[in-house]
């Protein structure tokens, strides 16, 4: 703006020097009035240029919250997410908060192995303004790089100018250092989240570091989180399967998982035996009842004896 007004006042006519000259001004207030004028001019441009937002989606945090806020559970193959629903429905509220603004994208922020899109996400990414960015997923199904991309990204746009205002969904406390980045750049930080099942699901230092907070309630999320029916062998009058199918399935299940995620998963779960890890344990019975079409919820001997044959396929692999 400083250099568009310079370049202005050296186009206007140089007055002469000369005090005895009848042109010269007596005051500035000629060169005065003409500044005035040029930056007069420069700030309707200004005004004319929208302001842009951009929605910052941490999409653990979001299946977390409210799949525990509507469906009781934590676990993502125990419910589906509308995504595309939750989203349009973020794009709604920034739409009425941020009335003058324009959207500049929706960042959707997810886990995968080997960061290769799983079908959800390929859906997710070919919505328009949605731009899908992966992190990586342990053996125990915990994303890494998440957070890291989301301080790259609200830098780099806060750096730019390219976003005025950000609205941040989710909770973790590692994500303050990405607001602190985007707020030295001028860009205002706004803090969406899940209500809590009980307690609280956001760090209390992000809480007191964005510029506003906003908990969207169950009313809001439940139109987009649909809890997965359970069959039961009871309720179709079906008897069990014995313990050595079980055990079978379970090693057949292993099989994959090794072949998935390989040697260096393996080593991070051998310390633990005969244990499992909780998210390891969960996809392993998730996964049972898939292939099974029914559910081991309430056959403790069963889920022993799958157990068993994980441990044991995993073994003979040594």
């Amino acid at each position: 703006m400083v250099a568009a007004i310079r370049a202005a006042a050296d186009n206007e006519p140089r007055m002469n020097d000369d005090p005895h000259t009848p042109d010269h001004p007596t005051d500035l207030g000629i060169r005065l009035e003409r500044t005035n004028e040029l930056l007069e001019r420069m700030l309707a441009e200004v005004a004319k240029t929208p302001s842009t937002h951009a929605i910052f989606v941490d999409a653990g945090y979001v299946h977390a919250a409210a799949g525990l806020l509507v469906a009781g559970t934590e676990d993502r193959r125990s419910f589906d997410l509308d995504a595309e629903g939750l989203i349009e429905a973020f794009i709604d509220k920034a739409r009425t908060i941020f009335a003058d603004s324009r959207l500049l994208r929706v960042y959707w922020y997810d886990g995968a192995r080997r960061r290769i899109h799983t079908s959800e996400q390929q859906a997710i990414a070919e919505l328009p303004d949605v731009k899908v960015r992966l992190g990586n997923l342990n053996a125990n199904n915990q994303q890494k790089g998440v957070d890291s991309l989301i301080r790259s990204d609200l830098e780099s746009l806060a750096r730019h100018r390219a976003i005025s205002d950000a609205a941040l969904v989710g909770g973790d406390e590692d994500l303050v250092p990405a607001v602190e980045a985007a707020q030295g750049y001028g860009a205002r930080v706004h803090l969406w989240g899940i209500e809590a099942a009980e307690g609280r699901n956001q760090a209390e230092p992000l809480l007191w570091e964005v510029d506003s907070t906003r908990t969207f309630d169950l009313d809001f999320c439940r139109p987009y989180v649909t809890r997965r029916p359970v069959t039961t062998y009871e309720s179709e009058g079906e008897p069990p399967p014995s313990r050595d199918e079980v055990r079978l399935l379970g090693a057949q299940i292993a099989a994959t998982w090794l072949g998935e995620r390989g040697s260096e998963a393996l080593a991070e779960l051998l310390p633990g035996h005969p244990y499992l890890p909780g998210p390891v344990d969960q996809d392993l019975l998730v996964e049972a009842e898939r292939r099974m079409g029914r559910s081991l919820r309430g056959h403790a001997v069963l889920r022993r004896s799958l157990r068993d044959g994980f441990w044991q396929q995993l073994q003979s692999r040594l």
